[in-house]
């Protein structure tokens, strides 16, 4: 008679899923130190945030630790991250004088990830695997090069660099609604040919 041998499953809280984790804590880091006007720590927080962002992926694809979990929580943590920054950060683009960072251009990056969000976990029920494209991979490191221009010329001797700051900032913008109608065209195809399997 054979014997049956139990299927292994990867932890959940694996080292990919806690470096993910601990994104989420130092987001919070992240707006504490934007609410006390300490930039230079702001952008140190940042760019280890966006270290352990590459970090967590490389070490899951290395170690063959991929999960359903970590593809759930990585790129929403990464939202809160992003999100919460710019809303943060708001208040110090739309001041009287400044107009780098306003309402509207918040409300496209929070909108563009709400939606593709929606989207993809709508996808996922449906058992289609809607992962980052080269154009979401382009927009995530135009969001975090624009940030990293923000705090660092939010720091007087640096606000020299503040037409590098604005390209970024729209530079990214455009990489937002590009790579969010590229999302949204990608799923109109995948829900048509779903419609054309189910009417079969």
């Amino acid at each position: 008679m054979a014997t049956m041998i139990p299927r292994t499953r990867a932890p959940l809280f694996n080292l990919p899923n806690q470096l993910t984790t601990s994104r989420l804590v130092l987001a919070v880091v992240l707006f504490v130190l934007i609410a006390w006007e300490l930039w230079l720590w702001a952008l140190a927080v940042f760019l280890l945030a966006a270290f352990t962002d590459w970090l967590d992926g490389y070490l899951a694809r290395l170690n063959k630790q991929t999960s359903a979990f970590g593809r759930l929580l990585d790129p929403l943590v990464d939202k809160v991250l992003i999100c919460g920054a710019f809303i943060f950060l708001l208040p110090y683009g739309s001041r009287p004088g400044e107009n780098w960072l306003t309402p509207w251009m918040v409300v496209v990056v929070v909108s563009r990830e709400f939606i593709i969000t929606g989207l993809r976990s709508f996808l996922e029920t449906l058992g289609v695997q809607f992962g980052a494209d080269w154009l979401g991979k382009i927009k995530m490191t135009l969001q975090c090069a624009a940030l990293i221009a923000i705090f660092a010329t939010l720091y007087p001797p640096l606000e020299r660099f503040a037409l590098l700051r604005a390209f970024l900032v729209w530079a990214m913008l455009v990489a937002t609604i590009l790579s969010g109608l590229q999302y949204l065209w990608r799923a109109a195809v995948i829900l048509r040919s779903e419609k054309l399997k189910s009417d079969e």
